[in-house]
């Protein structure tokens, strides 16, 4: 958790209950950012195994 708070676009982390263990709020001032902060800053931390991406909407 610690590492991931320390990732610039990284907004909030949570330790969960349930399928998953984490879910961290990313925001990005593009798609592209956020993509970037996934694929070359979360997914190559140490004991990460697996992500999983969901796009909120706003209506």
């Amino acid at each position: 958790m610690k590492e991931l708070r320390s990732i610039e676009n990284v907004k909030e982390v949570f330790i969960v209950y349930g399928v998953y263990d984490i879910i961290a709020r990313i925001e990005g001032q593009t798609m592209e950012k956020v993509k970037e902060t996934i694929t070359w800053k979360i997914r190559r931390l140490d004991r990460v195994r697996s992500t999983l991406t969901m796009i909120v909407v706003e209506g």
